[in-house]
């Protein structure tokens, strides 16, 4: 069970029951949201900023879902872990492609670009005191900057909210695979891709 209460959908208050009514790219997770939904209005700029960080970037869904997706099992986030986002797999995100982040470094399918991103976000979500001028000289190779300030921003919001999450313990919503709590840590190549929504 989740270690703070979810708010029922039907009892979420304004201004988020508007930020979640409103028709958007924006996919919303209910188990989360049921949480943020004790206030309401942090909630709502939450939903907004996610909402622009989404729908006004510039880097490939593809790239973004790999490192959300790696984030989450840094983080042993099992909410993020079970996400499958549509974007991700309309930009070729199956679960195949997931399985080579167990060792991006080997991954026939990843890009170089792709594997420098999740390199970064390794560091970032490990030990971003690692993170050194030489790390910003080899993804410049392969990003702009203004690529690399919205990668960064990606990856603090998985990073932060993702561990959230996880210290919430909000599995109840999710598929049996990442649901039970005894089986630790657990990753998203190993799931079951008939259990993901």
């Amino acid at each position: 069970m989740a270690r703070i209460r979810l708010i029922a959908p039907d009892d979420i208050a304004e201004p988020l029951r508007s930020a979640v009514d409103a028709p958007s790219k924006q996919p919303i997770e209910l188990g989360p949201l049921q949480v943020y939904a004790h206030r309401p209005e942090i909630a709502a700029a939450y939903v907004q900023f996610t909402s622009t960080v989404r729908n006004t970037g510039t880097l490939n869904r593809r790239l973004v879902e790999l490192v959300r997706l790696s984030v989450a099992f840094h983080n042993q986030c099992r909410s993020c872990m079970a996400v499958r986002y549509g974007d991700g797999r309309d930009a070729g995100v199956d679960e195949n492609l997931v399985c080579e982040l167990r060792q991006p470094e080997q991954g026939p399918d990843l890009t170089e670009a792709e594997r420098e991103a999740l390199r970064f976000a390794d560091k970032m979500a490990n030990d971003h005191l690692s993170i050194t001028d030489e790390t910003f000289v080899e993804m410049r190779q392969h990003f702009s900057e203004e690529e690399i300030v919205e990668l960064g921003m990606n990856i603090a919001l998985f990073v932060g909210f993702g561990r959230l999450a996880s210290a919430w313990d909000l599995v109840d919503h999710l598929p049996p695979g990442f649901a039970q709590r005894d089986q630790c840590p657990i990753a998203p190549w190993q799931s079951d891709p008939a259990q993901l929504g």
